[in-house]
């Protein structure tokens, strides 16, 4: 293509991922600026992007530290040059326009009485504003309409930049992207789905996204192009969820028998509404003859896991086994301390696995395991070994797990019953074994928008607990600034006096030059010095400690060994001590707001009042202050995610190692979207429905266009 040598074209592939036209004409711009308005100077404000038609004054050359380079001699020093700054005005005032690069040539340009029109980025300078850099061009003859209105701005980057790939020359290589490519443009979408959308044609939508005739013309190439992008997004999960649940037999468990009705019959409370319809949810999947694979969303507190132990016995009144992952020793240990408890009814026989079971204990799990004497497992990692087989797989629980990577998971697939003779009947297998994929149930505390979890979980089925347990307070949340530390600390010390305990946390570990936080090395120190031994005990856990120091202060703090945690956001999922009343998150400021309320999660666990102090730098400015006082109104997480995601974007929203999202959205946004993306879930919904296999030839474009893989989904959540 014209205007790209091999250079460009290298550039443009390692900052923007661009190696075919293609590629560019699917680069959008993400805002755009009015070309058509040619301001005053004496108008120009707090505009972002402004166009003069001005005359030129006056020109200067400067050398280092200001000093001015003659031009009047015959030849000019241009190695001395640092700066040229051009003076211009118009009928109603003057500014400056100033030049760092090409020197040379905007001098020889821009001589004294020719008039040109600059188009840039006005910034204040000594009570005068100016230009850097400006876009110069030589005005429309008179009488000329201006024919550029809506210019797009694209993505950039500081190499592009220095590699002469400026805004301007982006705009010229798309235009000449469109003049190659617009007429063997080929549509991606239906007749019928184009009409009944009310969504204009590809190449009407390409050409208007980047050169919009007028802002309608803008808002239907816009409307166009994200729905085609949520459409195909939400195509392609919705046909792996219908592959998985017609196409592939799983386990039928349609009995439910004396291990479940036990512990249901003995529960000392009642369960929530929203459990019991979980339940309900969970128990349609496991009857069905499909296999499940359902994400269980619910708020620290909620009652996940007793769903998790009565979806478990489900499994065992018909035969199978269970197994619970945890993604921390510290969290399988306190799930399994529980499952104990509740199991007491059933005679249900629960074991632990972990990274610190002893080689004795090993080979008991493995034995019980095999013959099936073990109903339910819980444990960490150490489930996937190899030496690990069951007799009768048929549910596997992961909790948290975001926190499991993909291939991990995909272990548990070689432990799920044979059928006899070692061929499967009818299972749903895994290519490389003859094994029949267990039931999945994915537990996450983290609250995730609807639209989101659509995409990251869209070929799942979701389960949401949206009621907390009664008789359970709410945290109370309270905002304070970092120069009245010393209230919270009284605070503190009236709650431990009161025999309760208390977490501190924070976002560092080590002091950093380039972040002025609170850290934890000196907010240790500082804890110490407010609160010494022997009256008070401390302890701290962060995640570059050994493990085994990292368990035993965690455990000191469980037993109520000691009165304070101080900690990183490893406690953010992990330890449950229900004496623990008081949160203090140092530099709250720092935070994501799921992530606060992760951490606000781990106390009010208790019959105590409980409070998530939320201290933050003074200085904070008012959007991240408003964003900490949502913190204080509410403790609906759902509420909080999507405030979160309209804040953040749909990136790391949990402020966890989930890193944001599985496909690039080029211009649709999950944040903002939301509407347009359950009217694209909609339509693909309705395509599926009339015609599952896509083999009618009205949808031969749609196959086409999920054969070529874009839409090919990272997967978080299930292991088949």
């Amino acid at each position: 293509m014209s205007g790209v040598g091999p250079k460009r074209a290298a550039l443009l592939k390692s900052e923007l991922g661009i190696a075919t036209i293609g590629d560019l004409l699917r680069i959008y711009p993400f805002r755009y600026i009015d070309r058509s308005r040619i301001y005053r100077i004496a108008d120009i404000g707090g505009d972002a992007f402004v166009q003069v038609k001005a005359r030129v004054v006056s020109r200067t050359l400067y050398g280092p530290q200001s000093s001015v380079v003659p031009a009047d001699g015959p030849k000019i020093l241009w190695n001395a040059v640092k700066r040229l700054s051009v003076i211009v005005e118009d009928s109603s005032g003057q500014m400056e326009m100033v030049f760092f690069k090409g020197i040379r040539w905007n001098w020889e340009k821009m001589v004294p009485g020719s008039v040109f029109v600059f188009f840039g980025k006005p910034s204040e300078f000594n009570g005068r504003f100016n230009m850097v850099h400006p876009e110069v061009d030589a005005p429309l003859p008179e009488g000329s309409v201006l024919q550029n209105g809506l210019t797009g701005v694209y993505p950039s980057t500081e190499k592009l930049r220095n590699g002469g790939i400026t805004g301007k020359v982006m705009c010229k290589m798309q235009s000449a992207a469109l003049a190659l490519c617009l007429p063997e443009i080929q549509e991606t979408l239906p007749d019928y789905i184009l009409t009944e959308n009310a969504l204009c044609p590809l190449n009407y939508a390409l050409r208007n996204i980047h050169f919009p005739a007028d802002q309608y013309a803008l808002q239907k190439a816009t409307r166009r192009l994200k729905f085609e992008e949520l459409f195909f997004l939400q195509l392609f999960l919705l046909k792996q969820k219908y592959i998985r649940s017609h196409g592939n037999p799983g386990l039928s468990m349609p009995k439910v028998g004396a291990a479940f009705n036990s512990l249901y019959n003995s529960l000392p409370f009642e369960l929530t509404g929203a459990q019991k319809r979980v339940i309900r949810e969970i128990f349609e999947d496991m009857k069905s003859g499909h296999q499940m694979n359902r994400l269980l969303q619910g708020d620290v507190g909620s009652g996940k896991t007793m769903v998790a132990v009565l979806a478990a016995l489900l499994a065992i009144d018909n035969g199978y086994q269970a197994c619970i992952m945890a993604p921390t020793e510290v969290l399988a240990r306190q799930h399994y301390a529980n499952i104990c408890k509740y199991l007491e009814p059933t005679g249900v026989n629960c074991a632990i696995l972990t990274g610190s079971s002893t080689a004795k204990e090993r080979r008991g799990i493995h034995a019980g395991l095999e013959d099936g004497s073990i109903g339910i497992i819980v444990g960490t990692h150490a489930l996937l070994e190899d030496k690990v087989v069951f007799h009768r797989l048929g549910l596997a629980v992961i909790d948290e797990q975001h926190r499991f990577g993909v291939d991990q998971r995909s272990k548990l697939w070689a432990k799920g019953p044979a059928a006899e003779g070692g061929t499967p009947l009818g299972g749903n297998t895994h290519p490389d074994s003859d094994r029949i994929a267990p039931h999945v149930l994915v537990m996450t505390a983290t609250p995730i928008p609807r639209t989101l979890a659509m995409t990251l979980y869209g070929d799942l089925d979701v389960s949401v607990i949206d009621e907390l347990p009664p008789g359970r307070k709410p945290v109370k949340t309270i905002l304070v600034p970092d120069n009245r530390k010393n209230t919270v600390y009284g605070f503190m010390k009236k709650q431990i006096a009161l025999g309760r305990q208390v977490f501190v946390v924070y976002p560092l570990i080590f002091e950093s030059e380039k972040m002025d936080l609170n850290n934890l090395e000196l907010g240790y120190e500082e804890i110490l010095k407010y609160f010494p031994m022997p009256d008070y005990k401390v302890a701290i856990v962060h995640g570059q400690q050994a493990g085994d120091v990292k368990d035993f202060n965690m455990k000191a703090f469980a037993e109520g060994r000691a009165d304070i945690l101080v900690s990183t956001t490893v406690i953010e999922v992990g330890v449950d001590v229900p004496n623990a009343s008081v949160m203090v998150i140092e530099s709250s400021q720092r935070f994501g707001l799921s992530q606060l309320h992760q951490l606000r999660g781990r106390v009010g666990r208790g019959a105590d009042e409980s409070f998530c102090v939320l201290v933050y730098d003074f200085k904070t400015g008012k959007e991240a202050r408003e964003r900490l006082e949502l913190m204080c109104r509410t403790n609906d997480g759902f509420e909080i995610a999507e405030e979160d995601m309209k804040m953040r974007g749909p990136g790391d929203l949990e402020g966890t190692q989930q890193s944001g999202m599985p496909i690039n959205l080029a211009i649709a946004s999950l944040a903002r979207d939301g509407v347009l993306l359950n009217e694209a879930r909609a339509v693909a919904e309705k395509v599926l429905e009339a015609d599952p296999s896509l083999e009618d030839r009205r949808n031969a474009l749609l196959v086409k266009e999920l054969r070529k893989g874009k839409y090919d989904i990272k997967d978080y959540s299930k292991i088949s």
